[in-house]
C-alpha cells in the first residue's frame, strides 16, 4: 500500500510507537496515509483505538517477521 510518510517504532514499548504516531499525523495533511512500523505486540489494539479516537481511520495492518505494520489515513 502506498503511504505518504513512514513511521520506524521498532523497538519501542508502548506508549512510545503512539506518542510518535501522533506527532508524525500533525505534520500530514487530511486524507494522507502515515505507515507504522512497530515490534510491541500492543501496538495493534493502541493504535486501532486512537485512531478511531482521533477521527483517522486504520486503512489495514500485517505482521511480518515479527514486525506489525500499519496504514493510518488522516482524517
Amino acid at each position: 500500500m502506498k503511504s505518504d510518510e513512514v513511521l520506524d517504532a521498532k523497538g519501542l514499548a508502548c506508549p512510545m510507537p503512539i506518542v510518535r504516531t501522533k506527532k508524525a499525523m500533525t505534520e500530514l495533511e487530511s486524507g494522507q496515509i502515515l505507515e507504522i512500523h512497530a515490534t510491541d505486540k500492543g501496538a495493534k489494539n493502541d493504535l486501532a483505538a486512537w485512531a478511531k479516537s482521533g477521527g483517522h481511520e486504520l486503512v489495514t495492518d500485517t505482521e511480518e517477521d515479527g514486525v506489525f505494520k500499519f496504514w493510518i489515513k488522516k482524517g
